[in-house]
């Protein structure tokens, strides 16, 4: 839209950072190419944010910030906003809404949408809640059960609890929202072994039972300007076939590293029309129970012998943005701006507790009374 100012913000600390800024870098040259106003906004790996030029290349980015990036400092306070570290005017971006691009780590976990927030710029995706119970595969499966979604089961992996389903094992990080970490084990003591020894699951693993035979099916929907659905595409995991897994390597770097845009696949997939409803009505509870909002991947599972298909994950900012899903019914430009648009007019809001008329306050009296009995046992 013309008279609108977009930020597109990718990166951040994070194992997915590479992948951020590939979608960072599509999105900011879709809107740009379609005329609108964009402010592409780097965030280093050490935290630090950057304004780059919005036609960089990933191959820009290989040793930091691109040429020509200008630093940006985030402000917080009575004046909130992203403003330019050197120069003499003090004013911050001029920014309509936000399109973030994080995948991973805080950003997706629901970090962005928290300090955007604060920040006072609309910003895409979800609220910090459902974007935080999206990256915690624990909180996520339970949600899913409590709901009667048709989900496998998934317990945390606990070092003196024996778990409700015996082995083999899938060990997934109970953080995280790509397929980084998991492994393949045969026994719960070999998983324990892995939990303690293993980067990605120092915060915690969940264990799933292993079914090698399970097809990967993906689906994404977007929730502006009404609740839609793609068709369900089937990922081509030549190395995963074996093993049941898609990895991070097929996901990603298939393809030229394209962020899931060129990696192989069937699309349409070729299943059974049961498949596809049941594809759609899962993706459709997911969106209805989580709350999730702006443009989402569901991850399924489907048991070609039996038919049934499952809940696996879901991607609250998905690589690419999905953007490969929607082509055939949208163009990317359509897809991003609605996005864009929903945060800005339609964001979600929640009841502020504001200032209260001071009764609690008053009646407290002096903080000294309340700490008696708080210095610990007597002898």
């Amino acid at each position: 839209m013309a008279d609108s100012t977009w930020a597109v913000v990718f990166g951040g600390p994070s194992p997915e950072h590479e992948i951020s800024i590939l979608t960072g870098l599509q999105a900011a040259r879709v809107l740009s190419d379609g005329g609108c106003s964009v402010h592409a906004l780097y965030v280093s790996p050490t935290g630090g944010w950057y304004l780059v030029p919005a036609t960089c290349e990933a191959k820009d980015f290989l040793t930091g910030p691109p040429p020509g990036a200008k630093e940006i400092d985030v402000v917080i306070s009575s004046q909130p906003g992203l403003y330019p570290h050197k120069g003499l005017s003090k004013k911050p971006l001029d920014i309509d809404a936000a399109l973030l691009c994080f995948h991973g780590g805080l950003g997706e976990g629901g970090g962005a949408a928290a300090l955007f927030s604060y920040l006072d710029i609309p910003a895409t995706g979800s609220t910090v809640y459902a974007g935080a119970v999206g990256m915690d595969k624990l909180a996520f499966g339970g949600l899913m059960r409590s709901a009667g979604i048709a989900s496998l089961p998934r317990e945390a992996l606990s070092q003196h609890r024996e778990p409700s389903f015996p082995g083999p094992y899938i060990v997934k990080p109970r953080f995280g929202g790509s397929s980084i970490g998991i492994e393949i084990v045969d026994d719960l003591a070999t998983a324990r072994t892995l939990a303690s020894t293993s980067p990605h699951l120092g915060a915690g693993a969940v264990l799933e039972p292993y079914r090698p035979h399970l097809v990967d099916l993906n689906i994404s929907f977007r929730t502006w300007p009404a609740l839609e659905l793609t068709e369900v595409e089937r990922p081509l995991r030549a190395e995963g076939e074996a093993t049941g897994l898609y990895s991070y390597q097929e996901k990603y770097l298939a393809g030229g590293g394209a962020g899931l845009t060129h990696a192989p696949r069937e699309f349409p997939a070729q299943a059974p029309p049961a498949v596809h409803t049941a594809a759609a009505e899962l993706a459709t509870a997911v969106a209805e129970v989580t709350r999730l909002t702006g443009i989402v991947r569901v991850d399924l599972l489907w048991d070609e012998t039996t038919g049934d298909v499952f809940v696996n994950e879901v991607n609250t900012i998905p690589g690419a943005l999905s953007l490969y899903l929607w082509a055939p019914t949208h163009p990317a430009l359509r897809v991003l701006e609605d996005a864009l648009c929903e945060a800005r007019d339609n964001p979600v809001v929640f009841p502020q507790s504001g200032f209260g008329q001071g009764v609690a306050l008053r009646a407290a009296g002096g903080i000294a009374g309340k700490l008696v009995g708080l210095d610990g046992p007597r002898g």
